[in-house]
């Protein structure tokens, strides 16, 4: 099992989202968590959109792991979501992303907070999990891919 498998829900995975930008995509992600989770979506969106103009979380090979602190949270959240069609995110190998693991932490962030980040990057450096995700087609199977890596 990943390390990110037990902070991520079959209900926080969404595939064929339509979006068109980065901005549409948290905005997504916030209204996603203020209907689950009771979250304060424009906080959420706000947070993830203050990260990104830090600098891109696209990390290459189609994947962006957005990421935000949130004082409101008093745990883990992961949510992936897998867009329509490929969108730019300004990937480092000038490719557009497919694969987006988003990761709120509380505030402040800690050390466990940038090992599940970097574990979460490895994990998606692997072109055979990308491969093995990519056919995928409900989220159930997501999950399972997640819990069984």
């Amino acid at each position: 099992m990943s390390k990110l498998a037990r902070y991520l829900q079959v209900e926080d995975i969404l595939l064929a989202v339509n979006v068109s930008n980065k901005q549409r995509l948290f905005e997504q992600v916030g209204r996603h968590l203020q209907e689950t989770r009771q979250l304060p979506g424009d906080g959420v969106t706000a947070s993830l959109w203050r990260r990104e103009l830090a600098a891109s979380t696209a990390i290459g090979d189609g994947v962006a792991l957005p990421h935000a602190r949130l004082a409101e949270l008093d745990a883990i959240h992961a949510l992936y979501l897998r867009p329509q069609s490929p969108m730019a995110f300004a990937a480092p190998d000038h490719q557009p992303v497919s694969d987006i693991l988003v990761l709120l932490v509380p505030a402040p962030a800690d050390q466990q907070h940038l090992d599940l980040l970097a574990d979460t990057a490895r994990l998606f450096s692997n072109p055979r999990f990308r491969l093995a995700l990519l056919r995928c087609k409900e989220a159930l199977q997501v999950k399972q891919l997640f819990d069984h890596w």
